[in-house]
């Protein structure tokens, strides 16, 4: 079963971070990524570039919306992805519990329903 890890946390410039904490946290993703790609079950994985720099889009009365940054005026921000592929719930939250930044935020492990491969989607339905 796929999983989606989603990385969540407060987001900090790297001058906020100073050099040390940033080499160490660079330093702890690279060893959680080559863990799980050891494992087997990495998929894929992507940093994010901060919040600031992304573009929210809707439809609201027929008109398309565009607002520079984030809907959500929140905390914590969404950093990463990872999408795995384990046996089952548990062991998609083993690897969760893994990754550095459970220590200072949230990871969201959610189940993934259906993915777009080669022309077709595959998967069942979304679970509501």
């Amino acid at each position: 079963m796929r999983y989606t890890l989603l990385l969540q946390y407060p987001e900090m410039s790297a001058d906020d971070l100073g050099p040390e904490a940033l080499a160490e946290g660079m330093r702890a993703f690279d060893e959680y990524a080559k863990a799980l790609d050891e494992a087997g079950v990495l998929r894929s994985a992507e940093v994010l570039h901060p919040s600031a720099a992304s573009t929210t889009v809707r439809v609201r009365d027929g008109q398309l919306l565009i607002q520079d940054g984030p809907f959500a005026d929140t905390k914590e921000q969404l950093g990463g992805s990872f999408v795995i592929e384990v046996d089952d719930l548990d062991s998609a939250i083993g690897w969760a519990g893994k990754a550095p930044s459970v220590a200072w935020g949230a990871v969201e492990v959610r189940p993934v329903a259906t993915r777009f491969v080669d022309g077709a989607w595959q998967g069942a339905a979304p679970v509501q």
